[in-house]
């Protein structure tokens, strides 16, 4: 990234926010970026029990999930751009690699983007060698997608990145942040996408051993 330029912000922005603690942290997230039917209504908004979170802590909140993410992504970056892979060949990728099996419908249910900007990432996967498909066994119109031996090593490799950057903060912030972070990214993301994190388990198999 360039930096031509030094960015000069006004001064009645130079405040530092008030600190926000872990424990308030997954609060706001979890109460104030989820909810059933809008993701981006406070949860809190209404009711008996409604108890606001103030704009300063969500606006804080949102500040903390933005570069986490940024962070996060781009420990696996430099290794995908070696290779000129993106991060859309990275989430590919992953879920294949989490889901042995998964059907091209699947995954695109997963990641949501268009089927021709799926078809390319997968083109070029399989043509490379990383992703290896095969027709269904009850329909053979499905294409089954699993990570090949070489897909597998790269997606270690990025994942043993990101794992890195991830248990530096889950050790530093202690087991119970650990349990409340995995609460609040459940409450975040929709029932689908619960759903699915919930197969992601070792004794769920490969469908191409069934």
């Amino acid at each position: 990234m360039r930096a031509d330029a030094t960015l000069r912000l006004p001064t009645r922005v130079q405040v530092a926010p008030r600190p926000l603690s872990a424990a308030l942290a997954y609060r706001v997230v979890a109460r104030c970026l989820t909810n059933s039917g809008d993701p981006l209504m406070p949860r809190s908004a209404t009711g008996p029990d409604a108890n606001p979170i103030p704009d300063p802590d969500i606006r804080l909140a949102q500040d903390l999930l933005f570069f986490a993410y940024r962070d996060f992504t781009n420990a696996a970056d430099v290794i995908l751009e070696e290779l000129g892979l993106g991060r859309a060949h990275h989430r590919a990728m992953h879920f294949i690699g989490r889901h042995p099996g998964i059907t091209v419908s699947e995954l695109l249910s997963i990641l949501r983007i268009t089927k021709q900007s799926l078809a390319r990432v997968l083109n070029e996967l399989v043509e490379r060698g990383y992703v290896a498909q095969s027709p269904g066994l009850g329909d053979r119109r499905q294409r089954l997608l699993r990570l090949t031996a070489s897909g597998a090593d790269l997606e270690q490799l990025a994942f043993a990145r990101q794992k890195a950057r991830l248990a530096e903060a889950f050790h530093a912030a202690g087991p119970e942040a650990l349990a409340g972070f995995q609460q609040v990214m459940r409450g975040i993301m929709d029932e689908s996408a619960r759903a699915w994190v919930d197969l992601a388990s070792p004794d769920r198999g490969d469908r191409f051993d069934r």
